[in-house]
């Protein structure tokens, strides 16, 4: 990428939205977990992992609200939220999992709008923010269940590990990393 085209996609996120040309309509705002555009990717996340790994969607809720916020703050981390006609649609967050690496987290598409790239065009945003903060590599990991996630990393370009890289926390079987350009 030039230094010109970093240049204007850092001034336009520094305003807070950023309209993006691969979906002309999607604009991307970065927001904090408890901004209410953050909302909805909560809510539906809850309920989708509730449905797909048993378990209930106000216990769901309360581990993906266990995140402590800060973790997803400028200047180690983001969060994103991808808004049609200001409805949020499409989101995603990451954080600092060491010096090099950020870890890609809760990204996630309202199912009324799937299969149009929002997912894609997120991604590939969160990416260009995280290579601005000076990460060098992404990584990820996603449950068994969701083949959707694992066909749409493959397609940006993620190679899946054989196994999670070491971690404190919860550690899910299915890994990812990407080195940045």
């Amino acid at each position: 990428m030039s230094a010109h085209g970093n240049a204007a996609r850092r001034a336009a996120l520094d305003k807070k939205v950023m309209p993006v040309s691969a979906v002309a309509e999607l604009r991307f705002v970065a927001v904090g977990q408890d901004d209410p555009l953050a909302a909805p990717l909560i809510d539906e996340l809850a309920i989708e992992y509730a449905d797909r790994y048993g378990g209930q969607r106000e216990n769901v809720y309360a581990w993906l609200r266990g995140y402590p916020a800060a973790e997803f703050e400028a200047p180690a981390g983001g969060l994103l939220i991808g808004t049609l006609d200001g409805r949020p649609v499409t989101g995603g967050a990451f954080r600092r999992f060491d010096a090099d690496t950020a870890e890609l987290k809760r990204i996630w598409t309202d199912s009324r709008y799937r299969r149009r790239g929002h997912a894609r065009t997120l991604v590939t945003q969160l990416e260009v923010e995280i290579y601005a903060r000076g990460y060098r590599r992404v990584y990820l990991t996603t449950g068994d269940r969701q083949p959707e996630a694992e066909a749409l990393y493959a397609s940006l370009g993620y190679t899946r590990l054989a196994e999670p890289l070491p971690a404190e926390g919860e550690v899910y079987s299915i890994a990812f990393l990407k080195v940045l350009p």
